[in-house]
């Protein structure tokens, strides 16, 4: 994605611009990335490290349960909503396809194929074809941006966008044989997070950054947390994976559309909550938020590898000071992925230039 904001171009260029008009093509305006949307990133993907630390552990702990709930409710929506943001103005230009096709195909290939490698071994499944029409764990996001992102032009067109997404997202929930090719059923069920997040103008942002925003959101999340608690015995928390019809989940079809327009309402308040605590200000991680892309794509392989090291075996890591140093660890280790250098090192298979691939434009 592309989050960057214009900045006036230099005084000193213009001045050279003005004395030559048979000089080059002046140079694109500076760009400067937003600090606020940095920061959330970087926020968004330790909670989805930290939610996968989790995994193991919750079936120990019915607090532990109603956070998971929680998280699960809120992280993955704030990077589609974040992402739907800034694909506004893709229009199937030349570059921004391919941008599309650098920073979204491609590493989906590479991962998606590591991924298939990488379980063969840490699986009892040592027979697993590579096949690109079935993600696999984390590549299914990757698989849906793609789809997302094609299809924005016509979300940009209709009259009412987020009502007909929902209404595919619902339907959706009622077609237990949509298979699992480019995870289709998940790209359905989460598309009115990304429609909602094209629908979003820089006021709205603001809107929830304000002071009073901030201070409602205190007893909007400790209310959320509660209704979790009650409801972890109640519910199925998978509903909010969105990766499964009402049959799948066991449940009566008229559950899905219902499940769906509630877990979006929840969702967007829990992200709403969520964004009005995010500082907007530059911080120590601000700069991390570059670098979510490699993060998220590589911690995978710890989180499996993990469970098939046995890491989570020990007695302890399932009490309290367990759960404590686990969260302390994924946060760690997430921090780590996104930092500049390994940003840098990756970059050849997360965000390659590949302008050998591609014609160059007309003129």
């Amino acid at each position: 994605m592309s989050d960057t904001v214009s900045t006036a171009r230099p005084a000193a260029e213009e001045a050279r611009e003005s004395r030559s008009t048979e000089q080059a093509a002046p140079a694109r305006p500076v760009r400067q990335r937003d600090a606020f949307f940095d920061n959330a990133k970087y926020l968004a993907i330790v909670l989805v490290a930290v939610g996968h630390a989790w995994e193991p552990l919750r079936p120990d702990s019915r607090a532990l349960t109603a956070l998971y709930m929680i998280v699960y409710a809120f992280h993955m929506p704030a990077f589609i909503i974040i992402s739907g943001y800034f694909s506004r103005t893709f229009d199937g230009s030349p570059g921004r396809l391919k941008r599309l096709v650098t920073g979204v195909v491609v590493p989906y290939v590479v991962f998606e194929t590591a991924y298939t490698l990488f379980t063969r071994v840490t699986s009892e499944d040592p027979d697993r074809p590579i096949s690109l029409l079935d993600p696999l764990y984390l590549t299914w996001f990757l698989a849906a941006l793609f789809v997302w992102r094609l299809t924005t032009p016509i979300w940009r067109r209709v009259r009412w966008p987020l009502p007909l997404a929902l209404v595919v997202a619902m339907l959706a929930t009622l077609s237990p044989s949509v298979g699992n090719d480019l995870d289709l059923q998940r790209t359905l069920q989460f598309l009115p997070y990304f429609v909602f997040g094209l629908l979003l103008r820089p006021e709205h942002f603001r809107l929830v950054r304000r002071r009073e925003a901030r201070i409602l959101a205190v007893p909007v999340a400790g209310c959320a947390l509660g209704v979790a608690y009650w409801a972890v015995p109640r519910m199925n928390y998978a509903w909010f994976f969105h990766a499964d019809s009402a049959r799948g989940l066991a449940a009566p079809s008229w559950y899905g559309p219902v499940m769906t327009l509630a877990a979006f309402g929840c969702s967007v308040v829990l992200v709403a909550c969520f964004l009005a605590w995010v500082p907007g200000r530059r911080t120590w991680f601000t700069v991390l938020g570059a670098g979510t892309l490699s993060g998220y794509l590589l911690h995978g392989f710890l989180a499996q590898a993990a469970k098939y090291w046995g890491w989570y075996e020990p007695a302890w890591v399932r009490e309290p000071v367990g759960v404590v140093v686990v969260t302390a660890v994924a946060a760690a280790v997430m921090t780590a992925l996104c930092t500049p250098t390994v940003r840098r090192f990756f970059r050849c298979v997360t965000e390659p230039g590949m302008e050998w691939a591609f014609r160059r434009a007309a003129g």
